[in-house]
């Protein structure tokens, strides 16, 4: 997976925006106002920060001690930066976006969850 492919998927979700709010090298994706993706832009190989579930984190870092590390400059607890350097199935890291962009959804206050439904 390239940054391209991570940046399209993101784009294809509802209601999401990018934005270079840290610089130029630092590409942060949000739903609603509200981030659940960030990557690197300058990196190689391409490391991109999304939100986990505090339990699944713990358990995704422990069968992929390399490629799924706690979340740099993020709340370790509930951020996983994720090394896509080609060890991990594209399927898997979908999977994780789809997750990060849920969990994110599911803190928005409901109005703001109901105006993302009628998008």
């Amino acid at each position: 997976m390239n940054i391209e492919i991570f940046r399209n998927y993101c784009l294809e979700k509802k209601g999401v925006t990018e934005e270079l709010p840290f610089g130029p090298d630092t590409l942060v994706l949000k739903v609603m106002g509200k981030m659940f993706a960030s990557a690197g832009l300058d990196e190689v190989p391409l490391r991109v920060n999304l939100k986990c579930d505090p339990e699944k984190a713990v358990d995704l870092r422990a069968e992929n001690p390399e490629a799924i590390l706690p979340g740099y400059h993020m709340n370790k607890k509930h951020w996983n930066t994720v090394v896509v350097e080609g060890s991990l199935p594209n399927s898997l890291i979908f999977e994780l976006i789809d997750h990060s962009y849920r969990l994110v959804v599911k803190g928005l206050p409901k109005k703001v969850r109901e105006e993302l439904e009628s998008l």
